[in-house]
């Protein structure tokens, strides 16, 4: 009998091995092929701290999360969905598998020498403990044989590597490059809650400032999710980006919001680019119940050359599609100038409850701006 679960490609491994890498060169290519595809790195999906006594490395949150998100790309008609990042290394996806019963799962680890894997890691600046860490996660991997295929990375370059887990795969995702028809989503869940939504133009800052903002809440010892909108909103039906990817990752963020609250977090701080008033109101249908607040953040032009150029230096977080870093002066200089047409338009359209000027601040001080907009006990900052 044919199978016609949602084919499901997990790419694991420990850490600094490049699964977000491999995973993202994937999803590219198969939706060269038109293929609709969606892909998720599961790290996005389990940032709620502090974290539960009884779930302490948030792989039941993670589990929860990647579900919700599985069911609305397949909503969507995906032909396959592509996760990156790593599992349990003692129980693997025990945790996960009753909340992806509907996919047709493939697990393809990659692993790496404790020389080369030393040498990713240091290059990416971690320290002489998170080393260790991942060599310790690399040990109990290899120990365990967890997953087959199992693809050895040293030596190989990401063009080989990837070559090595498409042979592996059989091709992945097979008869899943069949085009599936959209089921149509689900409603949206009623969750109460607090949620502050971050949104402006790209590189003002909202990322730096929601996480200020989240790692605030955390050490006040109260439990907050961070989410950023656009890690888990990629679905592509061909080589270009969906047109309007909003009501995906409303339905993304409504179901994962759901699973952060059912683990007892009171506040949800989100960011991500938002730039029609209709696309507003498809975030605030998704959250009725809740108390959802839009602050804009801008900033001017020569704070915003500035904010592209370190982030095309490489600086700040590894996020997958991060089409800034490691850009040219020239597609910095045009970034720039989008940016800035962008903020402009945003201010005449009045998007955002209220909106922060971020120039000549820190991203604390930025911080501490919005929060004071907000009825939520934190005015000052308990560090």
């Amino acid at each position: 009998m044919p199978n016609d679960k949602l084919p499901l490609l997990w790419i694991c491994g420990p850490s600094g091995v490049g699964k977000s890498a491999i995973g993202w060169e994937l999803f590219e290519q198969i939706s060269r092929d038109n293929v609709p595809i969606g892909y998720v790195d599961i790290d996005q999906l389990g940032m709620c701290y502090p974290a539960p006594e009884s779930d302490p490395e948030r792989h039941a949150i993670k589990a929860g999360n990647l579900g919700s998100v599985v069911e609305t790309f397949e909503a969507a008609g995906a032909g396959g969905v592509i996760v990156s990042g790593v599992v349990d290394e003692v129980n693997g996806v025990r945790d996960y598998v009753t909340h992806i019963s509907q996919t047709d799962l493939t697990l393809c680890r990659l692993r790496a020498d404790r020389n080369t894997l030393t040498a990713r890691l240091a290059n990416r600046g971690q320290n002489s403990d998170q080393i260790d860490a991942a060599l310790l996660e690399s040990d109990l991997l290899d120990q365990r044989g967890f997953s087959h295929p199992c693809i050895d990375t040293s030596g190989l370059t990401v063009s080989d590597t990837l070559q090595a887990v498409t042979e592996a795969t059989g091709d992945w995702p097979g008869s899943g490059r069949v085009q599936r028809t959209s089921s149509g989503f689900p409603p949206f869940p009623d969750t109460p809650g607090s949620i502050l939504w971050l949104c402006g133009t790209t590189a003002v800052g909202k990322s730096a400032v929601g996480w200020h903002i989240f790692d605030r809440i955390r050490k006040s010892g109260t439990r907050a999710a961070f989410v950023d909108l656009e890690q888990i909103g990629f679905y592509r039906s061909s080589p270009d980006p969906v047109p309007d990817r909003h009501r995906i990752k409303a339905h993304n963020l409504a179901g994962m919001w759901r699973v952060f609250h059912q683990s007892q977090a009171e506040y949800l701080v989100v960011v991500g680019q938002v730039n029609e008033a209709d696309a507003v109101q498809t975030y605030r249908e998704a959250f009725l119940q809740a108390d959802l607040t839009l602050c804009r953040l801008y900033a001017g032009p020569e704070q915003l050359r500035q904010r592209i150029g370190w982030r095309a230096q490489g600086l700040g977080p590894r996020l997958a599609g991060d089409r800034l870093r490691g850009q040219s002066d020239a597609v910095q200089d045009r970034i720039a100038e989008e940016s800035v047409t962008i903020g402009k338009q945003l201010m005449t359209r009045e998007i955002g409850d209220f909106s922060v000027d971020t120039n000549r601040l820190s991203e604390e001080q930025a911080a501490d701006k919005v929060i004071a907009h907000l009825d939520w006990s934190l005015a000052s900052d308990p560090s």
